[in-house]
This record gives structure tokens, sequence and C-alpha cells, in this order.
């Protein structure tokens, strides 16, 4: 199999990696006054899994070509635990309506329900080391 197109180094992925820490998570840290989880594991077969299932509804509601989005969110704090970011999977559909060329040309599809529940890696860590 050839690797995918959309593939990146991992130099370009520990360079993005390094400049979320020194911004975005020293901003999370900043105002949350802990450290944050930073990335979310899911196993393949559970994204396996997830798409079949976006798959599968997005062709019942004749969707050709659907997407997935993946949202930044957080968890309340409870259980003796801080609120941790994680990170959900929502099913997309192509928009039908004209878009503007600097608008995204999909949008949410309500109809198919999103995915959560990944490990976040803790203790928080750098990417690549």
């Amino acid at each position: 199999m050839e690797k995918p197109k959309k593939c990146i180094s991992r130099q370009e992925a520990k360079e993005l990696q390094k400049r979320w820490w020194h911004t975005r998570g020293k901003a999370i840290e900043r105002s949350e006054q802990h450290k944050d989880v930073c990335a979310v594991k899911f196993s393949v077969a559970e994204l396996e899994e997830y798409l079949k299932y976006v798959k599968e509804k997005s062709g019942e509601q004749g969707i050709e070509d659907p997407g997935v989005c993946i949202w930044m969110g957080s968890y309340a704090p409870g259980n003796g635990k801080p609120s941790l970011s994680t990170v959900f999977l929502s099913a997309t559909k192509q928009k039908s309506e004209n878009i503007e060329e600097e608008e995204s040309d999909f949008e949410d599809n309500p109809e198919i329900e999103p995915f959560n529940t990944g490990s976040g890696l803790w203790p928080p860590g750098v990417y690549g080391e």
C-alpha cells in the first residue's frame, strides 16, 4: 500500500505539537490551573467500527462521500479529577447549498451519533519523545 497523500513527516508533527504546547497548551494550563491531556487514543478497531457506522448510516441517507470531523472538547470535573480535554468525532456531509470560497464545504450530519471515550495521554507528554 502506498503512503496516503496527506501524511506528514514526524518532524512536521513534532513542530505542530510543540507549537500547540507553547501556545494553546500554556493557555489551558493557566486557565484551568492544571496540566491537561494533549493526545487522545482510539484503537484502529474502534475507528474502523465508527467509520463503518458512518458509511452505513450515510448510505441509508443517500450520502455518497461522508466525512468525519474531529472536535475538541472537555469533560466536566468530577470523581476527584479536574476538567480534562478530549476529542470527539462527528459525521459530516457535503453542504447542499452554494458555499462562499472561504467557507467549509462540509456540515455536521445530525442524523449520526458522535463518537467519544478515547484514552487521554496521562501524564501529558510531548509527541515523539
